[in-house]
């Protein structure tokens, strides 16, 4: 089957591989599409933490059951389905209390023990692969992924509260947190970037203010739109040197942060604002499968994500999507691959 493997830093070659051969409790799923994330930048890049060149791509799919292991009963040949693409090692502390995404032993795609989804196969076990309803599409299916990353930042706030929050930072991430914050029924959203188009956006699915910070001081328009008081919650889904004390100036007393940039570089932060104000900051480590399973049933309900597909490509032209995520030469929230 062919691949699109990373070899080197910054290169991407499409490989023939053997197609995987799934156990009595997998099924194999011919891919129909795969998406571009993040951390496959890192990859691409040579700076993610565990997944190093060379290695297939990927970890978004959807596609079609072609093959079933004899111990499968729920699912069937020909069933649209998706992967939540993680499998922890079912005996630490995290994994006994449901928290697979802290597993520091867990498989993931693109590494050695299970191959990427940037393949014409892949193959997964049973119980982490969900049916696609039907009218829903293969790539909103497999936007399933990130909205569980949403829908588990979302989950780290007390959700009694739900009368404002902020949104620092509208790429894929952010505004898939908009939805998420949409759905729980909060009835104000603020939301942030520097990218013109990401702000369009943003409007377009129903941000009531949005603001470039470069261009604009946030934390004023924030407390001047909330009577001076600051959001009840706070997400920082952005990179800026500044952004968490950005963030705790905008939130109000008593109110709530959650950090889900992976930001990797140190910098100094205002820490008594939190004390001062007792507001609470948490990080948010991609989801646990109960995350996975509400986002599924989001999309199965019929919430709509297909404008979040901004390019289409062949699996040939894998690179290219790289290379325009890397370098912001097109308006993008999610690049597709057709393998």
């Amino acid at each position: 089957m062919r691949t699109a493997v990373v070899t080197e830093p910054y290169k991407v070659e499409i490989k023939e591989m053997d197609k995987p051969v799934i156990g009595p409790k997998d099924v194999l799923i011919k891919v129909k599409t795969a998406g571009i994330c993040g951390s496959d930048l890192h990859l691409f890049k040579g700076t993610h933490a565990f997944r190093k060149p060379p290695a297939v791509l990927g970890h978004e799919v959807a596609g079609e059951v072609v093959e079933i292991g004899a111990e499968v009963t729920g699912l069937a040949i020909g069933d649209r389905v998706t992967v939540e693409p993680q499998i922890g090692c079912g005996e630490c502390e995290f994994c006994r209390r449901g928290l697979v995404n802290l597993c520091t032993n867990k498989t993931v795609p693109g590494t050695p023990k299970w191959c990427g989804t940037f393949a014409e196969y892949f193959a997964a076990r049973e119980d982490i692969t969900y049916k696609l309803a039907e009218g829903v599409s293969y790539e909103v299916g497999t936007l399933a992924e990130p909205l569980a990353v949403a829908v588990h930042v979302l989950r780290r706030l007390d959700l009694a509260n739900k009368e404002s929050i902020a949104i620092l930072g509208s790429g894929t991430i952010g505004l898939l947190c908009l939805m998420v914050a949409k759905h729980y029924g909060f009835k104000h959203i603020i939301a942030t970037d520097t990218v013109p188009f990401n702000l369009e956006m943003a409007k377009k699915l129903g941000a009531e203010l949005v603001i470039n910070p470069v261009k604009e001081d946030a934390v004023k328009l924030v407390r001047e739109f909330t009577d001076g008081r600051g959001v009840d919650a706070t997400i920082i889904a952005a990179g800026a040197p500044t952004i968490i004390d950005q963030a705790s100036a905008m939130t109000c007393r008593r109110g709530e942060m959650v950090l889900v940039a992976m930001i990797t570089q140190k910098f100094p932060v205002d820490s008594y604002s939190w004390v001062f104000n007792e507001q609470r900051i948490s990080g948010a480590m991609t989801y646990e499968s109960r995350d996975f399973q509400e986002a599924m049933e989001m999309i199965n309900g019929g919430m709509d994500l297909s404008e979040f597909v901004t390019q289409r490509l062949p699996m040939e032209e894998t690179q290219k999507g790289l290379e325009i995520l890397d370098q912001k030469t097109e308006n993008i929230v999610k690049i597709i691959v057709h393998p």
